[in-house]
């Protein structure tokens, strides 16, 4: 497998900040496309080291940069959308509910949007009993309860982006238990994969993503991708956030939900960096929507070529764009009906 290794580890002292500026990314390596050599598992050890901004190349790799500025267009027209100036909240809301349907239904869920807000009503979500949030119209076994945690685990994530500034493996870990409290014993809630016979395989891997990282190299990996959270940078959150979202897919570092939890995470970037403060987008419905590209994506970015890297950063920002489209349709809606309502009350 080819990829693209740091040279002398990891930068010993981060760059500074740019005062004032609200999209904060945080990085360690840098990408070298001239010198690919093998690796057992490539990503942020893609990134060869650099003294200022080591992620601030992979912007530059070809159709990159239009599409994050593309997405940042976006993400700017729904956040002046003036429904918002009143009814964040309710647009904030409203994305957590789509997020995370349509990261279930990328897990495996088969579950519409109304019928999820039936069980929500009916308090069954979470259950595998029939009628109560379990199977539907072929929907695989144990449904109800990935559906489930996929609600909670976008419930409470406003909760976690203050941890997440400086303990994001720990947030990790929160987000594990979130999501599959229930699925799997106690014992392994917030747990890492460790060593075992469940440690090549991963049941929630529908995007056949290849073998699992060995436990020591995932560890190793794990506390990569903390120093690249915490250590300051001034490239884009989206390209930051695809990032995350791409090593927690190569890394799978959890028994079940790493891809619900990758996606979470990668929401959580965005709301940090100050993309979408406010968290109204739905980067998952755009995930969702480009779902036939997602798998072959996510496999160009493990791959660790410029090309493969570069694939996933606009697939990446192309979901954020769809997903930014998706809410100024939500706030559309509200709109509509806050109209109709006030025609109604006038007659």
């Amino acid at each position: 497998m080819r990829a693209f290794l740091p040279a002398g580890g990891l930068a010993a002292e981060p760059a500074q900040p740019r005062p004032g500026r609200l999209e904060r990314a945080r990085v360690v390596g840098r990408l070298d496309e001239r010198r690919p050599v093998r690796a057992e598992v490539p990503g942020i050890r893609a990134l060869r080291c650099a003294a200022m901004d080591p992620l601030a190349p992979l912007q530059d790799l070809p159709g990159v940069d239009d599409a994050v500025g593309a997405a940042r267009g976006a993400v700017d027209r729904l956040l002046s959308h003036r429904v918002l100036r009143r009814r964040s909240a309710e647009v904030t809301a409203e994305s957590a509910l789509r997020g995370a349907r349509a990261s279930a239904v990328l897990a495996g869920a088969r579950i519409t949007l109304p019928e999820l807000r039936r069980q929500l009503e009916s308090g069954g979500v979470g259950s595998d009993a029939p009628g109560a949030g379990g199977p539907v119209a072929g929907g695989p076994p144990g449904q109800g309860s990935l559906v489930g945690g996929a609600v909670r685990l976008y419930a409470d994530l406003g909760t976690l982006l203050g941890p997440w500034e400086h303990a994001p493996r720990q947030v990790l870990a929160r987000m594990h238990v979130l999501a599959v409290k229930g699925r799997l014993d106690d014992g392994l809630l917030g747990r890492p994969r460790d060593a075992g016979p469940a440690a090549g395989t991963d049941p929630d891997d529908r995007l056949d993503l290849g073998p699992l990282p060995a436990p020591a190299v995932l560890t190793s990996r794990l506390a990569d991708l903390s120093r690249l959270l915490l250590a300051p940078t001034r490239t884009s959150a989206i390209v930051t956030a695809a990032v995350v979202h791409g090593e927690l897919l190569a890394l799978r570092p959890f028994p079940q939900a790493s891809g619900l939890i990758a996606r979470a995470a990668a929401r959580l970037v965005l709301v940090s960096r100050g993309l979408d403060p406010k968290s109204v987008s739905v980067p998952e419905v755009g995930h969702l929507e480009l779902e036939a590209d997602y798998a072959g994506s996510a496999r160009a970015y493990i791959s660790g070529t410029a090309e493969g890297v570069a694939r996933w950063l606009g697939h990446c920002a192309r979901a954020v764009e769809l997903g930014a489209q998706e809410s100024v349709a939500v706030c559309e809606a509200l709109r509509r009906g806050a109209e109709i309502r006030a025609g109604a009350e006038d007659g």
